[in-house]
């Protein structure tokens, strides 16, 4: 019989402000309970954030140091001490500044032998991230036999089950991140304290849960953002977001130390959610997860948290202070787990079988900072370390308790995916102890036998199945190479889940929930621009070999001039490259580039350099291409993905070109957010029109400057607004979609009707149930579902009635730096004149 689950109201904040799908700037997070969400925010940070103006710190290459297995424990890092930075939002609110955790942390290793910190990595704004490891003294040759150990519980864990030595000898993972997001602060101070008190504690029981556990804290995992205030890091990122994609070296950092350290419990701390919120999830549940193992640990270790963080004693009526609550037990949808995005749903395809993000109650952030004073700011931080300290305590205890049963699960997690068994659906009798389990909570995948991304003509794009092989083994997934060229890889493998959540098409959940949390489809298998073929059952093609990076792909033809196809974002950025050079490349009428063999020593640098290949051509191309300047009123993500192309990026805003803009040869306006045509003056407007830019509109914001501006004859339609996902598309075989893959990502989705003349459609919606996986109903009227959209118009194209090329696009080309096989749309469109 299925729980009954209340719906819980809370005062939130930031955390709970992403409800909408990507998460809103740290300036405009809005309260409010669970529930439909408002109408979305395209991405968080923005150009213009706090954290994006950092001064940034000198960057080296990532990472500075390697997270060291075969050295003893503790380890001595004299780590560098950043300037003083009196501007640090922390010092506020009482907390620790960033500048203020290297002299703390040099400290903390004096005190003892428990205590040794490594740097993990460097944020997107150069500032070192600090990894600490609490734990009982090991020589070099114990470290080395924890590593073996921990070898053999992923790579043979069949007999790691039956191994005697790793139940009396392994010492259990645990993993705390903090402060992902930057104006969510407390996680630190409560992780400094911990480790201050592990260090110095005397007692039998600190004594004996450090010989059996390895403590693992990343102090904060986003400097950028916690010295800045913002919740993004300083490239505009909310990491929180990014563990599929990885665009982020933040990320990479902690998918590193996930795989490195293999972690079997793990925290993240957030703010702000009044009572403090514990999970696990409501559904949907992620498909991919041994979720009856994940959800056995993670409840019973949320019981133990909610009685440690009420027995705090905090109440409503003295403090504020609502008690704690668990989402899966308390609320009936809107608090998911569904998409591999959020770091405490990636860590249980790296052997997590408990893993929680922890929301302590009091916000500090946003107007709070701004308005409150300071003697009521620091009041709640206070709390919210103690809530942070409180719950770390508590998964710190369950852990030591239940060391064996949690060890076997974790064994057990790896030896089911690389025996190939099914999963085994969650209910009262697979998951004894958690009640209220209803079909509700039912969600499993059946996996294939095998991917295979093929070599040779059958594969759309080597550069891109190159990009995917390398992010397979990035995140610890074991490919091969078969005779013939191919990629194989076999799902009977320990990290099956995590490959599935890459490779795999996704399911529509539209029918199964009425909201999300965030986005509900991801798949690199239709995104990336790679072919990829699904094995439902064997044979699985010999391998001849373990793959530990793809293959180079880049050549150059000997003699003649040469053609480079425009189908990858490392395509764009080889002619950007080009054109950056002064090497007059030209347009085939197929939306490829043709390159004179004169510049054929640039060629093969550029080949080595990104993996393109430069092939023979006779063609003459039928227009010059031109370096491009892109004058963008765009997310950070989009930001980013377009200055991963190559090309030169200026942010601007209605104030900006109001204030004199200067208009060079070669712009294109790219618009998809934040610039309304009504709040240019006339001079901007006329400027505009003047310097006959092109116009590059992406979205609702995009369509609506279209419209406001009169440039091209099309009616943009919108859809459901809460739609999200993984969506059929047709090319038309013009020059801004020949080659396309016939996958895209949507989010908002648009599409386009009463088309004028000499207006083209160069991409449409799939005629028949376009939406592959994610989340799309109609709306509440019966409109704007994937239905409506069926073979509409999803990007339409033709020039404005100043002689300007303008291009409308409903999907979404560059979420996030995701959707990486839909860049070279908008790179085509960028460079078209």
């Amino acid at each position: 019989m299925a729980r009954p689950r209340s719906v819980l109201i809370a005062t939130t904040c930031a955390a709970l402000g992403a409800l909408v799908l990507t998460s809103l700037p740290a300036s405009a997070a809005p309260p409010g309970p669970p529930g439909p969400r408002p109408l979305p925010v395209r991405e968080d940070g923005g150009p213009e954030s706090a954290a994006a103006r950092l001064p940034r710190a000198p960057v080296a290459a990532e990472p500075v140091a390697a997270l060291r297995a075969d050295a003893g424990y503790p380890r001595r890092t004299a780590l560098t001490v950043p300037p003083v930075d009196p501007a640090d939002r922390s010092l506020k609110l009482g907390l620790a500044p960033y500048h203020a955790l290297a002299p703390r942390l040099n400290a903390l290793q004096r005190v003892g032998d428990r205590v040794s910190v490594e740097v993990a990595g460097r944020s997107a704004g150069g500032h070192e991230l600090y990894l600490v490891t609490v734990t009982a003294p090991e020589s070099a040759s114990q470290a080395r036999e924890q590593e073996r150990m921990r070898e053999r519980i992923e790579n043979a864990p069949a007999a790691a089950a039956k191994d005697p030595r790793i139940k009396a000898a392994y010492k259990t993972p645990v993993f705390i991140n903090n402060n992902i997001h930057g104006n969510e602060w407390e996680g630190t101070d409560a992780a400094l304290k911990l480790i201050e008190e592990l260090a110095r504690a005397t007692d039998r029981k600190t004594a004996g849960l450090l010989a059996h556990t390895r403590i693992y804290l990343n102090v904060t995992a986003n400097p950028d953002g916690r010295i800045a205030g913002t919740r993004a890091n300083a490239d505009g990122f909310d990491l929180n977001r990014d563990f599929v994609t990885a665009s982020q070296p933040e990320a990479r950092a902690i998918r590193r130390i996930a795989i490195d350290k293999q972690p079997a419990v793990m925290l993240d701390l957030h703010g702000y959610v009044n009572g403090t919120l514990i999970e696990p999830t409501t559904p949907p549940h992620g498909e991919n997860y041994e979720y009856d193992l994940f959800l056995k640990n993670s409840y019973a270790n949320a019981l133990g948290m909610e009685k440690a963080v009420n027995g705090l004693g905090y109440t409503p009526a003295k403090d504020g202070v609502e008690p704690a609550v668990i989402p899966f037990r308390d609320m009936p949808e809107g608090w998911d787990d569904w998409p591999p995005i959020f770091t405490p749903q990636y860590m249980p395809f790296q052997g997590a079988v408990a893993a929680h993000t922890i929301e302590f109650p009091m916000a500090v952030n946003n107007e709070e900072y701004d308005t409150l004073p300071v003697t009521e700011l620091r009041r709640r931080s206070a709390i919210n370390v103690a809530v942070a300290g409180a719950a770390m305590r508590a998964a710190l205890d369950y852990t030591d308790a239940h060391r064996a049963s949690v060890l076997a699960d974790q064994i057990e997690t790896f030896r089911r995916a690389a025996a190939g068994e099914p999963q085994r659906p969650v209910s009262e009798k697979t998951v004894p102890g958690v009640p209220g389990i209803g079909p509700e909570d039912v969600y499993t995948t059946t996996f294939p036998r095998a991917y295979v991304i093929p070599a040779g003509r059958s594969q759309r794009s080597a550069v891109a199945a190159a990009r995917l092989v390398d992010h397979l083994v990035a995140n610890d997934v074991r490919v091969g190479r078969a005779k013939d060229g191919s990629y194989v890889v076999d799902l009977r493998q320990p990290k099956r889940g995590i490959a599935n959540v890459i490779l795999a098409d996704g399911r529509d959940i539209s029918a199964d929930v009425s909201t999300m949390y965030d986005i509900s489809g991801w798949s690199l298998g239709l995104l990336w621009g790679a072919t990829v073929r699904r094995v439902e059952r064997g044979p699985v093609p010999a391998v001849v070999r373990t793959v530990h990076a793809a293959a180079p792909t880049g050549s150059v033809a000997p003699h003649g001039d040469l053609l480079l196809r425009l189908d990858d974002p490392k395509e764009l950025v080889a002619v950007n490259a080009l054109l950056a050079r002064g090497v007059a490349v030209r347009r085939t009428a197929g939306g490829a580039a043709v390159v004179p063999g004169s510049a054929r020593k640039a060629a093969r640098e550029l080949a080595e350099r990104y993996g393109v290949v430069f092939r023979a051509t006779k063609e003459r191309g039928a227009a010059p291409l031109a370096r491009t300047r892109v004058v963008a009123s765009a997310s950070a993500g989009e930001l980013f993905a377009l200055r991963e192309m190559g090309f030169a990026v200026v942010p601007v805003s209605a104030e900006r070109l109001n204030a004199g803009f200067r208009w060079a040869a070669g712009d294109v306006l790219y618009v998809s957010r934040g610039l309304d045509w009504a709040e240019l003056s006339p001079a901007a407007r006329a400027a505009l029109r003047a310097s006959r830019a092109g116009v590059v509109a992406v979205g609702a914001d995009g369509a609506a400057f279209n419209a406001a501006a009169g440039l091209l004859a099309a009616t943009a339609v919108a859809g459901n607004a809460d739609a999200n996902g993984v969506v059929a598309v047709r090319g038309a075989g013009s020059p801004l979609t020949s080659g396309a893959p016939g996958h895209a990502f949507v989010y908002a989705p648009l599409w386009f009707t009463g088309l004028g003349a000499g207006v083209r459609t160069d991409l449409s919606y799939a005629p028949v149930a376009p939406l592959v996986s994610g989340h799309w109903r109609a709306g509440a009227d019966g409109r704007g579902g994937p239905a409506d959209a069926a073979g509409r118009a999803a990007v339409v194209s033709g020039r404005a009635g100043y002689g300007a090329p303008v291009v409308l696009i409903g999907t979404e080309p560059l979420f996030r730096d995701h959707p990486k096989g839909s860049f070279a749309l908008v790179g085509r469109a960028l460079l078209a004149r």
